[in-house]
C-alpha cells in the first residue's frame, strides 16, 4: 500500500452492535491498535472508518475488536457477473466452460447453467477484465453473449433480516408475557384465578406455571445474556448488560423461590420475579424492533447511484464498435453513444451533436446541447442525436464515482447521535451493581441472613432494570414519526428526528426544491406588428413536433388548435426551421437567428431575469422573444418567511449563473446565495457551515444533492425528488410543500421535549425505587419492598412513559 502525505482511510464492516455504548467500545478497541488514527464508528451503516499513517497489523485490529465482543469484516471488493453462452449442449460443455473460467486469476466462484445458457461468476475487478472471461469462453469453443454485472450490496438484506428477527422475538415473547402478567398480577387487582393455580390454595402450581411461561421468553431473549453479560466482564456494559443482569437475577431468584415453595416455605409465593423477567424482555424486544425499523437504508442510496452507470459501452475496435464491460474502458477509447443511452464515462465529444439530460448530476432540468469538443459526464442521458466521444476519465475518478464516494464518506464519517439512555447507562450499570453488592454485604453484616440479603440485592437489580429507560426514547420517536407521517413528513430514523430540533441553518437547492423543477413559458415579448396569440399558435404548432423540454414548455403554454406543419427540420443545439401554412417559422437561440442590437438587448434582459430566451422568426422577421424559466413554487416564499421567524438562517445553492440565482432568491426572500457550484462544492459548503458551529439542514431533490444531503446534519428530500435524493435524505416530504419543513422542526422540538420528560420519569422511579429496594425504609420503619410491588412499580413506570409519549398525538404542530 502506498501512503501519500495525507493519511489513508480504511473501512470495515462491524457486526454485533446494538447501541451507542457498542460504538464507544469498538472505537476504543480500534484506537489501541498501533497506526490507527481517529477511528469513527457509524451505528446506522455499521462501519468502522479510520486513518492510517503507516502499515497496521490487521490481525491485531480484528482481534482487538473481537475481544471487545464484536466482529470485523472486510468491505466487499468483488463483483458478480452473468454472461450468456451459446453452443453448450451437455454436461461436458458445462464442465469445460467452468474449468476455463475458473483458471483465470481473480475468479472467486463460477457456476455454469445449461438450462439458462449462462455463466455466473464472482471476480475481483482489480485482477480481471470481463474481456478475458469472454476470450477463454470463445477459446473453449463457445460464443460469449451479452453481459450483466451486479454490485454487491448486503446491508439492506441484513437490516431486513434483523427487523424480522426482532419481530419474531417480540411476537413470541408477547404470547407468553401476557398470560404471565395476568397470572402474576391479576389477583392483586381483584381477578380470580382458577383454584389449581391460586397462590393461596396451590402456591407451588402458581409458581411453576409462571416459571413455565417465563422460560420461553428468557430463551427468546438469550442474546441479552450471551452478549450483555460478557460485555460486563470486558468493562464495556451496555443496555443489553442491564437487561441481562436484571432479568437474569429476577428469573434466578424466581427459580430459587419456587424451590423454597416446593420445600414448604409458602411465604415465597409473594416473592416471585418471573413476571418482571418476562414482561421486561418483551418490552425491550419491542424497543429493539422499533429501533431497527427506524434505521436508514443507506446502502440503497449507494446502490442506486452505482446503477446510474451503464453496465456496458460501445467501444471502437478497428472500424467497428463492440460492446464491452464498462470496467474495461480505458482513457483514450472512442465510444459510441446512441439516443436514450447513458453516457458511460466522463469524456469529450469528437463527432456528432445531441442534447444531454444532465439532471442526474447537476440537478438542472433543462437539457444541454452538445457538439464537438463539448465535455460530457458519465451517468447522464443522451436524449436525441448519436455521437462519438473520447474517454478522458474512467473508473473511480469520474464525476459519478466521486459523488458515490462523497455520499459514502459523509455517511460513514457522521458521528452517531448519542442516545441519552445509553450514555447514562454506561455509568448507571456499574452504580447499580455497586449498590446491589453493598446492599447484600450490609444486610449480611447486620445479621439478617443470606436469604434476606439476597432478596434485597435482587430487588435492587430488578427495580433498576431499564424497562422504562429502554422505552423512553423509542416510544416517543414512534409516536413522533407516526404523527409526522400523518402530516406527510417521513423521518428516516429516530436520529433524524432528534437532530432536527437543533437546526440553525437551512441550505435549499434551487431546482425542484424552491422552484417547480420544469421549464414553463413565463414571458412573451412580441416585436413589430406581430400579435401575441398569432406568435404563440405558430410557435406551439412547431414545438409540438419536438421532444426538447424548451419546445414542450412552448407547446404546453398553448391550449388552442394547432396548425399543420408541412416541413420540419431540427438543428441540434441551435433550433428548428419549419413551414406552417406556407409561412417559414424559425425557433431557436440567438446564435441560430441573427438579431439587431436592440433585439439582443431584449434577449440579455430576459437572461438577467433568470429566463431562457427563445427567439421566434416569421418569414425572416423577428416576431417575438419567448422567456422560459423554472418558476418558483407558490408556497416557497411563505415557508422561508416562517423559518426566518423561527430564527433559522436560510441559504440557496445552485449550479445556475449568479444572475439567475439572485433573481430566484429575491422572489422568495433568501439573502444568502451560492451560485455556479458543482455537486462537490455543495457538500463542501455544507461542511463549512458545520465548521462554523451551525447545525445544518440541506433540502434538495436531485441526485447531485446526495453528497450534500449526506454531509448535512439533517438532509431533507422533497416529494418530487429522485429516488437517490430520497434514499440519501434523513427526512422525506411526501409533497412539494416547503411549509412542511417548519412543521418538521416544531414536531422534532415537541418530540425531544417528550423524550427528556420520559427519561426524567424513568430515572425518577429508579432514584426512588432503588433506595427503597435496598431496604432504606426497612431500617427506618420496617418496610421491605415486596417483589410484586417492585414489579408493579416498574410496570407503572413503563405505562407512564408510553402514556406520556402518546400525548404527542395531541400536540399542536
Amino acid at each position: 500500500m502506498n501512503f501519500e502525505k495525507n493519511h489513508v482511510k480504511e473501512e470495515y464492516i462491524v457486526e454485533g452492535m446494538t447501541c451507542a455504548a457498542c460504538v464507544r467500545a469498538v472505537e476504543k478497541a480500534a484506537s489501541r491498535v498501533e497506526g490507527v488514527k481517529n477511528p469513527v464508528v457509524n451505528l446506522s451503516s455499521e462501519r468502522l472508518t479510520f486513518e492510517v499513517s503507516h502499515e497496521i497489523d490487521r490481525d491485531k485490529l480484528f482481534e482487538a475488536v473481537r475481544s471487545a465482543g464484536y466482529n470485523l469484516k472486510n468491505m466487499q471488493t468483488t463483483r458478480k457477473a452473468v454472461i450468456e453462452i451459446d453452443g453448450m449442449t451437455c454436461a461436458a460443455c458445462v464442465a469445460t466452460v467452468e474449468k476455463a473460467i475458473g483458471r483465470l486469476d481473480g475468479i472467486k466462484r463460477v457456476s455454469v447453467s445449461l438450462s439458462s445458457d449462462t455463466a455466473s461468476f464472482e471476480y475481483d475487478p482489480h485482477l480481471l477484465r470481463i474481456g478475458e472471461v469472454k476470450r477463454v469462453i470463445e477459446k473453449a469453443g463457445y460464443k460469449a453473449g451479452s453481459l450483466v454485472t451486479e454490485n454487491l450490496a448486503t446491508n439492506r438484506l441484513n437490516r431486513e433480516a434483523m427487523i424480522k428477527l426482532y419481530r419474531r422475538k417480540l411476537v413470541f415473547s408477547a404470547i407468553f408475557a401476557f398470560p404471565l402478567l395476568i397470572i402474576a398480577m391479576g389477583h392483586m387487582v381483584g381477578l380470580n384465578l382458577p383454584g389449581i393455580i391460586d397462590p393461596h390454595l396451590n402456591p407451588f402450581n402458581f409458581a411453576v406455571i409462571q416459571m413455565a411461561l417465563a422460560i420461553p421468553i428468557v430463551i427468546a431473549g438469550r442474546d441479552f445474556y450471551l452478549r450483555g453479560i460478557p460485555n460486563l466482564f470486558r468493562g464495556t456494559p451496555n443496555m443489553d448488560t442491564l437487561v441481562g443482569l436484571g432479568t437474569g437475577a429476577a428469573f434466578a431468584y424466581g427459580v430459587f423461590a419456587t424451590v423454597q415453595i416446593a420445600l414448604g416455605n409458602h411465604n415465597y409465593v409473594g416473592d416471585l420475579y418471573f413476571e418482571s423477567a418476562g414482561v421486561i424482555i418483551a418490552l425491550i424486544s419491542l424497543g429493539k424492533y422499533l429501533e431497527n425499523l427506524s434505521r436508514g437504508k443507506t446502502s440503497d442510496a449507494i446502490t442506486r447511484l452505482m446503477n446510474l452507470s451503464p453496465e456496458t459501452a460501445l467501444v471502437k475496435k478497428g472500424d467497428v464498435f463492440e460492446e464491452v464491460a464498462i470496467d474495461e474502458i480505458e482513457v483514450g477509447d472512442i465510444l459510441l453513444v446512441k439516443p436514450g443511452m447513458r453516457i458511460p464515462v466522463d469524456g469529450t465529444v469528437t463527432k456528432g451533436t445531441s442534447s444531454v439530460d444532465k439532471s442526474v448530476i447537476t440537478g438542472e432540468s433543462i437539457p444541454v446541447d452538445i457538439e464537438e469538443t463539448s465535455k460530457v459526464i458519465g451517468g447522464t442521458t443522451n436524449i436525441s442525436g448519436t455521437f462519438e466521444m473520447k474517454a478522458m476519465v474512467v473508473g473511480s475518478d469520474t464525476v459519478l464515482s466521486r459523488i458515490i464516494k462523497l455520499v459514502e464518506d459523509a455517511q460513514s464519517s457522521k458521528a452517531p447521535i448519542a442516545r441519552m439512555a445509553d450514555i447514562v447507562s454506561g455509568y448507571f450499570v456499574p452504580l447499580v451493581l455497586i449498590i446491589a453488592a453493598v446492599t447484600f454485604v450490609t444486610w449480611m453484616l447486620l445479621g439478617y441472613g443470606f436469604v434476606f440479603s439476597m432478596s434485597m440485592m435482587i430487588a435492587v437489580l430488578v427495580i433498576a432494570c431499564p424497562c422504562a429507560l429502554g422505552l423512553a426514547t423509542p416510544t416517543a420517536i414512534m409516536v413522533g414519526t407516526g404523527r409526522g407521517a400523518e402530516m406527510g413528513i417521513l423521518f428516516r430514523n429516530g436520529e433524524s428526528l432528534e437532530v432536527t430540533h437543533k437546526v440553525g441553518a437551512i441550505v435549499f437547492d434551487k431546482t425542484g426544491t424552491i422552484t417547480k423543477g420544469r421549464p414553463e413559458l413565463v414571458d412573451i415579448q412580441t416585436l413589430g406588428s406581430f400579435k401575441r396569440d398569432e406568435v404563440l399558435q405558430l410557435s406551439a404548432s412547431v414545438a409540438a413536433r419536438s421532444s426538447h423540454p424548451l419546445d414542450e414548455a412552448i407547446s404546453n403554454a398553448y391550449s388552442g388548435p394547432l396548425l399543420e406543419v408541412s416541413s420540419f427540420v431540427a438543428y441540434s443545439g441551435r433550433g428548428i426551421v419549419a413551414e406552417v401554412n406556407g409561412r417559414e417559422i424559425v425557433i431557436g437561440n440567438h446564435r441560430f437567428i441573427d438579431l439587431t442590437a436592440e433585439e439582443m438587448k431584449l434577449v440579455d434582459r430576459m437572461s438577467s431575469q433568470g429566463k431562457t430566451p427563445v427567439v421566434v422568426s416569421l418569414d425572416g422577421k423577428i416576431a417575438a422573444v419567448l422567456g422560459i424559466a423554472d418558476v418558483v413554487k407558490e408556497e416557497s416564499l411563505e415557508a422561508i418567511s416562517l423559518l426566518k421567524k423561527m430564527g433559522i438562517a436560510t441559504y440557496m445553492i445552485t449550479g445556475d449563473t449568479a444572475g439567475t440565482a439572485e433573481a430566484i432568491a429575491e422572489q422568495v426572500g433568501i439573502e444568502n446565495v451560492i451560485a455556479e457550484v458543482m455537486p462537490e462544492d455543495k457538500a463542501k459548503k455544507v461542511s463549512v457551515l458545520k465548521e462554523e458551529g451551525m447545525i445544518v439542514m440541506m433540502v434538495g431533490d436531485g441526485i447531485n444533492d446526495s453528497p450534500a444531503l449526506a454531509e448535512a446534519d439533517i438532509g431533507i428530500a422533497v416529494g418530487s425528488g429522485t429516488d437517490i435524493a430520497i434514499e440519501a435524505a434523513d427526512v422525506v416530504l411526501m409533497s412539494d410543500n416547503l411549509k412542511n419543513i417548519p412543521k418538521a422542526i416544531r414536531l422534532s422540538r415537541a418530540t425531544i421535549g417528550n423524550i427528556k420528560q420520559n427519561l426524567f420519569w424513568a430515572f425518577f422511579y429508579n432514584v426512588i425505587g432503588i433506595p427503597v429496594a435496598a431496604g432504606l425504609l426497612y431500617g427506618i420503619a420496617g418496610i421491605k419492598l415486596n417483589p410484586m410491588i417492585a414489579g408493579a412499580a416498574m410496570a407503572f413506570s413503563s405505562v407512564s412513559v408510553v402514556t406520556n409519549a402518546l400525548r404527542l398525538k395531541r400536540v399542536k404542530i
